[in-house]
């Protein structure tokens, strides 16, 4: 199985496990950035250089030899599974990708028929019922990742724990886990760790969000796209994911943590 979706600076100064849908494209330039001193010009996640990734065939072996020594400082990124979910909803299903196509080709028809989903239109830019939609998705999403019909889950809406588990299950520890939500204090905790071979300025990084503006806005606060049929789906959807996270499942306006995370837990449990 290897380190999907392991990354890690050609400096070896760190290794970052990317969890989809959690400031991935910021934390990649960071660490573009701190080998670099400059940011790739493009998405992060179209660099075929630059960065060890483990997609990258000529990376798999550093990767490897790395973490199963534990030889750098590693972390992971999570976020709130309410406002995860919601994300990829608008920005996969809703959303014109940036190669101008729907996400996965055919997957939209499919949910619109399936599913009576619908994403405003052709450009994503009409009006539509936003809450019944995602609803309706939330159905298809747990379809997915309970019975892998009509598909199997895509990792944009897989739960987070199951990113994170395959890094420790092949012999990697985190030395971090911090939350989207507290982003700085997160990140700024992992540059404080090591030394980077070009300093990083965190106040002065720009946010490097690559789904902005591929979708439709959310027209309605988070708590409004839940009732108590999609709370109950989302809770047994990422009933760990609230637990290890710490995230606040009883209340889905609450998008902050409410306890801190034990890296000592999330090891015991993600590597069973």
């Amino acid at each position: 199985m290897g380190f999907p979706g392991t990354w890690m600076t050609e400096s070896e100064t760190v290794v970052y496990r990317v969890v989809p849908k959690c400031a991935c494209s910021t934390i990649g330039q960071i660490l573009y950035y701190s080998d670099h001193g400059q940011f790739f010009d493009g998405d992060i996640h179209d660099a075929k250089d630059g960065l060890h990734k483990w997609a990258l065939e000529h990376s798999q072996g550093p990767i490897t030899r790395n973490v199963q020594g534990q030889q750098s400082y590693a972390f992971t990124c999570v976020r709130n599974p309410y406002t995860r979910i919601l994300s990829s909803f608008f920005d996969k299903i809703c959303g014109i990708q940036r190669n101008g196509k729907r996400y996965r080709g055919n997957l939209v028809p499919k949910l619109a028929y399936e599913y009576g989903i619908e994403v405003g239109g052709d450009d994503g830019k009409q009006e539509f019922d936003q809450i019944a939609s995602f609803r309706r998705f939330l159905l298809f999403a747990r379809d997915t990742i309970r019975w892998r019909r009509p598909m199997d889950p895509d990792i944009h809406w897989s739960a987070m724990s199951g990113h994170v588990s395959t890094f420790i299950l092949n012999g990697g520890r985190y030395n971090r886990i911090f939350w989207t939500e507290a982003f700085n204090d997160g990140m700024q905790g992992v540059l404080n760790a090591i030394e980077t071979p070009h300093p990083v300025d965190l106040a002065a990084i720009p946010r490097f969000n690559e789904s902005e503006g591929h979708g439709p806005k959310r027209a309605h606060p988070v708590e409004e796209y839940f009732d108590d049929l999609s709370m109950h789906l989302v809770y047994e959807i990422y009933k760990r994911d609230f637990e290890l996270f710490k995230y606040d499942f009883e209340n889905p306006a609450n998008k902050m943590p409410v306890g801190e995370i034990d890296l000592d837990e999330v090891h015991a449990k993600l590597g069973e």
